[in-house]
């Protein structure tokens, strides 16, 4: 035995005796969904100019946000900063990067990969398919006309203080979206609350002190560039233009400030507003840009009358009355959803970093799980509201002028794991935004169809942003992922699948219709097999050992794109009889989807990422995009393709063997990929390593650096865990892992339209209800019992296994 204990063992002891002795019952579970810390984020360190490279003290602030206005709170106490971000705030601009040259060399290079010509093929591809231009700059375009997202700026408060302070404490509360700052000082007891409204379009920071007139503070609005901060009208007001990338600028902005005060006073003079001697502070923010999500100049909202009018209104209110509304507006999507594995530690005795140190030693903490899994739920909430634009790589929170890789949507599975969770843990109206910047791509993408491949419908390659990019990238061997479109259209039945809207349908039903029709024209005959096959294309940023001898990325018929393809072609006919009609493109679909060629399984067992057993050049590759129809697909499942399922898990298994699910969005999607597979303690494992090993200390998560697509895909894997429904039977606690030996959850959601509550005890079902929108039988099973059920919309029933 050790002779030493370290802090986080002994940590992780007090962890598990506190679960042991407390009183397990979902009310009490729920009640300690908070993240908590007892020293600040410290406010004064700069931030790094660099690329990539990750603010540490950044990654200790605590976020909140409204779906277009987010902050991050430092709770600093002799300086604080709260560090802004508005979802809109992008440079560049709209852009033709069509390659008019593409579409000479295409039969070209098809007909070299056919003839196992893999050198003069990638090369021709490198010269003639990627875009024209310099596409996203290779992930730092923010000079270029890709643009990137960046920080709107920071609110600053200087307190004029110094010395000691104690009993500090802050908090983020994942059930009220509020974040709070506790400290004493000078014997006086100080208290910050704040939020962002989503009702009422304002950031609301309340300060408050148990003693009168000790508040005093100066506060300056700023940002790294392109602005001026100046006072009108009792405020101030923080407003300038972005670069374009062509040598001009394009999107402007507005952010204004205005305090309320009870006793001393308020002044802004220049650009700093002064509050001497108050009592209680309350400080609104609004902010707002001239972006609107439409095709082709995407400008023209009215934002400087937008965030007076926001701003004037919030004012006109009392904090109670910005609160009220903000709780009710915010808990009608939250509450849906409730957990809680093994007795809790209710009282959350804890601090958050140190449950995490701990948890990086030993991996063994189910309260910071399952407070991990609502993180997600929140952080979702916060970055995505319907009439927003979607959550990015970085949700919508940035401190830079460089977000890393562009903080766009990357289209080769990062947005899809940032909406995977949406449906399943009720939350299908946070799912919206998705679906408007995929249909907002459809116009950009006909015209790169058109000019590149002289095909119909759209297209759209790895990588998009606010100004409607769908060209390939500037590298062939990542930017020719013609699956992206496919991709991002499984959600739109998926979303009809859990939510049985038809209406909803009906509107995106063109956007599924010339998808397909776009991968008509794309697919090509093999003329040694006689099957339609994609390409030239990539199985996302893997290489592999070409017969020729040369290190590959291009092919035709790589695993990936066979099966977005096939399940594209399964939802638009599943699409056309859910609305009883026969689709302008029906017939062709159905026998293009029997002429596919099909995945195949390789000497070893394992699934074939590419049509022939090529060597991969980094058999733990992070991505697995040949899973792709395990997960998010449907197309292999336990239940129907006994055969693909197991040799899906040999390549999982293969992967990770060798180093594979090493960044945290990668870790994140091993978890639904062995759900699928019922490995739940493979599952479990890779819950662990996300939480282990990419995570940061307010729990964002990392590639790294930091990419908030793990927390997203962390909420989805456990909800996968928990509750299946991609095959015609609704399975229960599929991959349970024996670490969540005693637990239960409410609100979960079923294909179908049902509701799902679950109770277990010792590994055992013990509850399970469920709840249907409308009227209609299920298979409900639990292990190998299967249950046929009738519902009656709106009727709930309580199983018995």
């Amino acid at each position: 035995m050790d002779k030493f204990i370290t802090k986080a063992t002994l940590l992780l002891f007090i962890i598990l005796h506190l679960n042991a002795c407390t009183p397990t019952t979902p009310e009490t579970q729920q009640q300690a969904m908070k993240l908590w810390y007892t020293q600040p984020a410290d406010a004064t360190l700069p931030d790094t100019p660099k690329v990539g490279r990750d603010d540490l003290h950044w990654l200790e602030a605590l976020p909140v946000g409204n779906g277009a206005f987010g902050a991050m709170i430092f709770g600093d106490v002799h300086q604080e900063r709260i560090q802004l971000d508005e979802e809109s705030m992008w440079t560049g601009s709209p852009d033709d990067n069509d390659n008019p040259e593409a579409y000479g060399a295409l039969d070209s290079i098809r007909q070299l990969l056919f003839a196992g010509k893999f050198k003069e093929a990638s090369e021709l591809t490198q010269k003639t398919q990627v875009c024209k231009g310099v596409g996203s700059g290779y992930g730092s375009g923010a000079d270029d006309p890709f643009g990137s997202f960046q920080t709107l700026g920071d609110l600053r408060l200087d307190f004029d203080t110094d010395g000691d302070y104690s009993d500090y404490y802050r908090e983020l509360d994942l059930q009220t979206a509020v974040a709070r700052v506790e400290y004493t000082l000078n014997d006086v007891r100080y208290k910050r609350e704040i939020f962002s409204s989503h009702p009422d379009e304002v950031l609301v920071i309340r300060l408050t002190a148990d003693q009168p007139g000790r508040l005093s503070f100066r506060a300056n609005l700023d940002r790294p560039e392109s602005y001026t901060t100046t006072a009108a009208d009792d405020q101030l007001i923080m407003s300038g233009r972005l670069y374009d990338g062509k040598d001009g600028e394009k999107l402007a902005y507005m952010t204004r400030m205005r305090a309320i005060n009870k006793g001393g006073s308020v002044s802004y003079v220049d650009s700093t507003m002064t509050v001497s001697n108050a009592d209680e502070v309350l400080i609104l923010l609004t902010a707002s840009t001239n972006y609107v999500l439409k095709y082709p100049d995407y400008s023209g909202r009215d934002f400087e009358r937008l965030s007076q009018e926001a701003l004037d209104k919030a004012s006109a209110k009392s904090y109670d009355d910005l609160l009220a509304s903000h709780l009710k507006e915010y808990q009608q999507y939250f509450d849906r959803v409730a957990l809680g594995f093994n007795p809790q530690d209710t009282v959350a005795n804890i601090p958050t970093d140190e449950r995490l140190a701990a948890y990086k030693e030993q991996q063994n903490d189910p309260y910071l799980e399952s407070l991990t899994f609502q993180y997600g739920r929140y952080l979702l909430i916060s970055s995505s509201r319907p009439g927003t634009l979607p959550a990015n790589l970085q949700g919508i929170w940035s401190n830079k002028l460089q977000s890393p890789w562009n903080g766009d949507y990357h289209t080769d599975i990062n947005i899809q794991m940032n909406y995977w969770l949406a449906d399943v843990t009720n939350l299908p109206e946070i799912h919206l935004p998705f679906f408007d910047l995929l249909e907002s791509l459809v116009e950009p993408g006909t015209n790169t169809a058109q000019i590149h491949y002289r095909a119909n419908g759209w297209v759209v390659h790895p990588i998009t942003n606010v100004w409607g990019y769908t060209s390939p990238g500037e590298g062939s061997s990542w930017g020719m992922h013609s699956a992206a479109g496919g991709w991002m259209c499984q959600h739109i039945m998926e979303h009809y699948r859990f939510t049985q809207d038809k209406a909803f349908l009906e509107r995106m039903l063109p956007v599924l219709e010339e998808s397909a029709a776009f991968y008509l024209d794309w697919l090509v005959v093999n003329p040694k097999t006689g099957k339609l096959v994609s390409g030239p294309a990539v199985s996302p940023e893997n290489t592999f050992l070409a017969p020729d001898g040369s290190k590959c990325q291009i092919s035709m018929g790589p695993t990936h794109d066979q099966e977005v393809i096939w399940q594209l072609f399964t939802d638009y006919l599943e699409a056309c009889g859910a609305l009883g009609i026969e689709g302008r493109l029906s017939r062709q679909v159905a026998d293009a989807r029997e002429q596919l060629a099909a995945p195949q399984i390789g000497s070893d067992g394992r699934l074939m990422e590419w049509p022939e057993e090529w060597e991969e050049v980094e058999p733990g590759h992070r991505h697995i995009s040949h899973m792709y129809a395990i997960h998010p697909g449907s197309q292999y499942s336990l239940l129907h393709t006994p055969e693909l399922a197991a040799a899906a898990k040999k390549s999982l298994d293969y992967r990770i063997a060798h180093g594979g699910g090493h960044t945290g969005w990668s870790a994140a999607w091993l978890i639904s990929q062995y759900a699928r597979l019922q490995e739940a303690d493979n599952a479990k494992h890779s819950l662990e390593t996300v939480l282990a090993k990419s995570t940061s200390p307010n729990l964002f998560g990392q590639h790294p650096p930091f990419q908030m697509d793990a927390n997203f895909g962390y909420t989805a894997g456990v909800a996968e865990m928990l509750l299946q429904s991609h095959t015609e039977v609704i399975q229960l606690l599929p991959a349970l892992p024996a670490a969540w030996k005693n637990g239960w959850i409410r609100g979960l959601r079923a294909r179908g339209g049902y509701t799902v509550d679950m109770e277990w005890t010792d590994g055992k079902l013990t509850s399970a209800t469920i709840q249907a929108d409308q009227d209609g039988n299920a298979k409900i099973a639990y292990g190998e019992q299967v249950q046929e059920v009738s519902f009656r919309e709106g009727e709930s029933k309580k199983l018995a296994f």
